[in-house]
């Protein structure tokens, strides 16, 4: 699910629940020794007269019939761009699922991991928890078979020791590096990046953020 601290980080507590300020999402990361959201048009909000623009940057249209899980996503996205520290925070999908695959690039800058997941200094922790709160429910079921497809496509790829997602208490609990705390792989590396890039498809939308 992408940048080293993302293996682990990213597995966000839409399938565990995890104080939200140990986040290091919502908007859940072998043997080899290499390792390791289209979006709406986006239109910036003037700014005051002589004043450089610090306001988000809003989707210039919300598409029709979004749930109010869209609607909260948009929040996070706007108070990441204005408070959070990320101007070029992407749009949610039309999901209302955030974009991973963009917000794994920017953490992957330097200097740029840290924040990530809920702004600087934890700046839109309360519409992190807003968007989690109405986020739909998943079938865990077809959740678990999803991230056991990607994990052994990411084996088949050259990732040897990328460990299952369990079931535990009716949640599907990705896998990932086996090693969290400690990275085995480095998600930066060009053959981990190729192997998620083969097996990205395994993963239903909005999972792609988790494992």
């Amino acid at each position: 699910m992408s940048f080293s601290t993302t293996t682990a980080g990213l597995r966000l507590a839409a399938f565990v629940a995890v104080p939200v300020l140990a986040l290091t999402v919502a908007c859940g990361g072998n043997d080899d020794t290499t390792g390791t959201r289209s979006h709406d048009t986006v239109a910036d909000v003037p700014s005051p007269k002589g004043e450089p623009s610090e306001a988000a940057s809003t989707p210039s249209a919300k598409p029709a019939g979004k749930s109010a899980y869209y609607d909260a996503q948009v929040a996070f996205v706007q108070c990441m761009r204005a408070k959070g520290g990320y101007k070029d925070f992407p749009d949610p999908k039309l999901s209302g699922h955030l974009d991973w695959e963009k917000v794994n690039e920017i953490g992957s800058q330097p200097g740029r991991n840290e924040g990530i997941k809920a702004g600087k200094n934890n700046a839109c922790l309360d519409e992190v928890r807003a968007a989690m709160a109405v986020e739909p429910k998943r079938d865990q079921q077809k959740s678990y078979e999803s991230m056991l497809a990607h994990a052994q496509c990411m084996r088949d790829n050259g990732i040897s020791r990328f460990t299952n997602p369990v079931m535990s208490g009716g949640n599907a609990v990705p896998g990932g590096d086996p090693n969290p705390a400690s990275p085995v792989y480095d998600p930066e590396s060009p053959a981990y990046k190729e192997a998620r890039a083969a097996c990205k498809s395994k993963l239903l939308d909005g999972l792609d953020g988790m494992q």
